[in-house]
């Protein structure tokens, strides 16, 4: 029988490779939230506030590729949250910022949106590794 961890990297990873795809069908979208719900629910297990932060912030994604953007600006407020909490930093906050603006930007809210973009960009000059903070623009620069 899989472990949590097993299952919660399992599914984290499958989720990354529905993000990936650019032609997802009703059943992918749905199976992706299903999995990113089932990766957090295990992190939240036997994780730490890093992973629960990273899970929020892959279902805020999901939700944002899904077209749910109060969903996703729900998540995206909690993954903030644990980086606040527990001063995360580095790139997991400059996505917790990401996922908000993203998650205004589904719901149309243009301020909102600037806002967190602002924000994002600030907290992406403490990313500590360049391929870190080169990845974090490039993503930023999709919304």
């Amino acid at each position: 029988m899989m472990e949590h961890r097993e299952i919660a990297v399992k599914c984290f990873n499958s989720t990354w490779d529905l993000i990936d795809k650019k032609d997802r069908t009703e059943e992918e979208v749905l199976q992706m939230i299903h999995m990113a719900h089932a990766s957090r629910y295990h992190w939240g297990e036997i994780g730490t506030p890093v992973n629960f932060t990273r899970g929020e912030w892959q279902i805020s994604r999901v939700y944002a590729l899904a077209g749910m953007g109060e969903s996703a600006l729900y998540h995206a407020k909690h993954a903030l949250k644990f980086c606040v909490d527990h001063n995360i930093g580095d790139f997991d906050l400059a996505f917790a910022y990401e996922s908000l603006a993203r998650a205004y930007s589904v719901l149309d809210l243009q301020t909102e949106k600037d806002v967190e973009i602002a924000r994002a960009k600030d907290a992406a000059e403490l990313i500590s590794k360049k391929e870190d903070k080169d990845y974090f623009l490039s993503e930023l620069a999709s919304i």
